[in-house]
């Protein structure tokens, strides 16, 4: 399936699936003087038909000073032995069993908790070799989202279906917060293939004083660079590799595994990951591994591991080698898969990724027009999904729960940095960036970090600029006022006026666009406090005034002022459905009822959306945002209630719609077209309307899918229109002195 939006495609990225940085970047930072793990040797024998791991990890510990050592397995895995090898010359002993407690998950924890009393150990380094065996069988369950899809939720599976060991796993024994290097054997069935963070070294027949039965395959990969953790996957892929140099002339291996029956696709996503890379190396400095891996799952995904992306089987199908999608994983490669954020300082890495490959890619690329569709849609989201009573300071955003963490971490997160660029200039934002991925490789880095970076770079303080958009909730608020216009004696205008802020009073260039009778002139100005004066001298009379019509910086913008979307309904506090299809449990439209309420079953009643079932006239709620579900049978009914909130711009026809005088006909035509309130400014009416139930199956499922355009019509389930309605008021008519002319 296509992006359902026009223009802003990254938006897929948000609402179709999760591409992120995976859950274990939100570790908090360890201290100097804990326990950590250096690195890993794990071999590890794998039998997917009995969802069966056994295991056996050397560990190289750092103990700082005397302490505890306590670590993490699954609750599923059993250890059965902790052999402590000596690590000293100076200490002379033999390998030795050490004592160990297993706690089983508590609510703290997802895992045991194996702890390893201080006695055991003396300050340096300490190398355990640990032996465990047991399953992991948490087979993927579809996540229950209605805005958005998720990655399905497990915590890892090993099964005939596929094999997916993630950090969320425990299949291996950690410290938290240790940024550990690896060393990897697997043994698996012939025909099976796993990946991981590195190329592979070697593969063949497992010996026999290994394997614990034969006909296994052992597969050894080159040392795994410091990473947080390590993911393993494994299916019966088709892989194809290919040997690469950047124009710069860093050699990589691109990879693409896929299931038989996408294999063809492969050379597709090889060529996006080369274009990418060629970029993202060009800009960020050489990429931090030796391979990338387009790698497709058996359930649906969309992480961003070093060196790998592990994208569900739907989304290869798509041809997911858009900025937003493949872009945004190659990116990560540097931003939070090399260097490290401390998520107890807040989350960087989701704001940066995002401004680098879902918008800046189109800036590179001189799409003008697609960047700035960008812009716009990281400002509405703010605005809808992160209202100013709803609001955190973007340093608290830690991961993603919901759409307000999206429109902070990731859509304000990515604005902030376009700010952060707007005020430093081009040269010393880009020399800062390479400077951070250099620096800070194999490091975590926070927002303190960042501020240092950019302020060396860039020879200012700019700690006013991070206490301001990073330790602060919300944006400025601005209003235009007192706009007027005089003549001069020699032909030209004088225009003057204010620019008033409302609520936290912020610094931020304002960039105003002034329409006149035959151009428009752009004005950049500056709010430093609660009412800033304008003055311009303009050649001809200037006819209204529009505050930042590109979206070039964060802010504020009122419901009302927004184009009219489903998203609006979606946010609303107040939200009805009206019922105006016949009643049938097979009509598709009930298919929408049924997601509705079961979304809201934890709420309240009173709470709830209103289910109304449509009667002989159509009565609104008195407020809130509607959703009407349509037939031809109800279209006398409803037409009237249109035409009070479109107007002109939406008829319902028996055999169509007819939308801004254009015709839509056929019974697989579907509508979904959404107005503001008249009587509730910020609320919206959001009509889907299916000349026939056929039209409606396949839209009805998707259908917040498509929540930021005011216009979608679908034609056999694909749209073949879309588009918004901006609203009338956000332009400011200027009022022209017809004084007599200064001199």
């Amino acid at each position: 399936m296509e992006c359902p939006w026009k223009g802003p495609a990254f938006a897929c990225l948000w609402w179709l699936i999760v591409l992120v940085h995976p859950p274990y970047a939100a570790l908090a930072a360890a201290s100097d003087a804990s326990p950590s793990i250096a690195r890993h040797d794990l071999f590890v024998e794998i039998d997917p038909e009995r969802h069966g791991l056994i295991a056996t990890d050397r560990l190289t510990i750092n103990l700082p000073q005397p302490a505890a050592v306590q670590l993490s397995l699954a609750p599923t895995l059993h250890l059965d032995r902790l052999v402590l090898s000596p690590s000293q010359a100076s200490f002379e002993e033999s390998s030795r069993d050490i004592a160990f407690v297993v706690e089983p998950p508590g609510a703290s924890s997802a895992g045991q908790r194996v702890t390893m009393p201080a006695s055991s150990f003396r300050p340096g380094t300490a190398t355990i070799t640990a032996f465990y065996r047991g399953t992991i069988n948490d087979p993927p369950r579809e996540p229950r989202h209605l805005r958005f899809v998720t990655p399905s939720e497990t915590a890892g599976h090993i099964g005939a279906e596929g094999v997916y060991l993630s950090s969320e796993t425990q299949w291996y024994l950690d410290v938290p917060d240790s940024i550990s290097e690896y060393r990897l054997r697997v043994a698996l069935p012939a025909g099976w293939t796993a990946v991981t963070q590195s190329k592979v070294r070697s593969s063949g027949a497992c010996p026999a004083d290994l394997c614990s039965k034969p006909d296994l395959v052992l597969t050894e990969w080159d040392p795994i660079q410091s990473a947080e953790a390590l993911t393993l996957v494994a299916n019966r892929f088709v892989a194809k590799t290919r040997e690469w140099s950047s124009q710069g002339g860093q050699r990589l291996q691109l990879g693409a595994y896929l299931f038989p029956e996408d294999a063809q696709l492969a050379d597709e996503y090889l060529d996006a990951t080369a274009r990418y890379l060629d970029r993202y190396i060009a800009l960020l400095g050489p990429y931090p591994f030796d391979q990338f891996a387009v790698v497709e799952n058996f359930f649906a995904s969309g992480l961003g591991m070093p060196s790998f992306t592990l994208l569900g089987s739907g989304v290869i199908k798509r041809h997911y080698v858009q900025p937003y999608a493949l872009g945004h994983e190659i990116v990560h490669s540097w931003i939070g898969n090399s260097l490290f954020n401390r998520v107890d300082e807040g989350n960087w890495v989701e704001g940066l990724t995002t401004y680098l490959a879902n918008y800046y890619w189109h800036e590179w690329a001189g799409d003008d027009a697609q960047a700035r569709d960008q812009r716009r849609l990281m400002l509405r989201g703010y605005n809808l999904y992160a209202p100013a009573e709803r609001d955190y300071p973007l340093k608290q955003f830690t991961q993603k729960h919901d759409e307000r963490d999206n429109a902070i971490g990731y859509q304000k997160g990515a604005m902030v940095f376009h700010l952060l660029r707007q005020e430093i200039g081009d040269e010393p934002f880009w020399r800062s960036l390479k400077q951070l991925v250099a620096g800070y490789r194999g490091r975590r880095a926070d927002w303190a970090d960042i501020e240092k970076v950019f302020s060396d770079t860039a020879g200012r303080d700019l700690h006013w600029f991070f206490a301001q958009w990073v330790e602060q909730a919300g944006a400025p608020a601005v209003g235009i006022k007192e706009v007027t216009a005089r003549p001069l004696s020699d032909g030209t205008f004088q225009l003057e006026g204010a620019l008033i802020q409302t609520g936290a009073i912020f610094e931020s260039p304002l960039p105003l666009r002034i329409r006149m009778p035959r151009g428009e002139q752009t004005l950049l100005t500056r709010l430093t406090k609660a009412e800033n004066r304008i003055s311009v001298v303009l050649p001809a009379a200037p006819l209204s005034l529009e505050i930042d019509p590109e979206a070039t910086i964060l802010r504020r913008i009122p419901r009302q002022d927004l184009p009219p979307v489903l998203n609006h309904y979606v946010t609303d506090d107040h939200r009805s459905v009206v019922l105006a299809f016949p009643e049938s449990a097979a009509h598709p439209f009930q298919d929408v009822v049924v997601r509705l309420t079961a979304q809201e079953n934890h709420k309240p009643v009173s709470q709830r959306t209103a289910m109304i079932r449509l009667g002989q006239h159509v009565v609104l709620p008195a407020t809130g945002s509607v959703l009407v579900l349509g037939a031809p049978s109800a279209r006398e009914a409803l037409q009237p209630v249109v035409t009070e909130h479109c107007g002109p711009r939406l008829e319902l026809r028996e055999g169509g719609v007819t939308i801004d005088g254009a015709a839509y006909d056929g019974p697989a035509i579907i509508a979904l077209v959404s107005c503001h309130r008249r009587d509730d400014p910020g609320s919206v009416v959001t009509w889907l309307y299916a000349v026939s139930p056929q039209a409606a199956t396949t839209v009805a499922r998707l259908l917040f899918f498509y929540g930021w355009n005011s216009v979608v019509v679908f034609q056999d389930g694909k749209p073949i229109v879309r588009g918004e309605w901006e609203p009338a008021q956000i332009r400011m008519e200027v009022s022209i002195d017809e004084a007599v002319p200064a001199r």
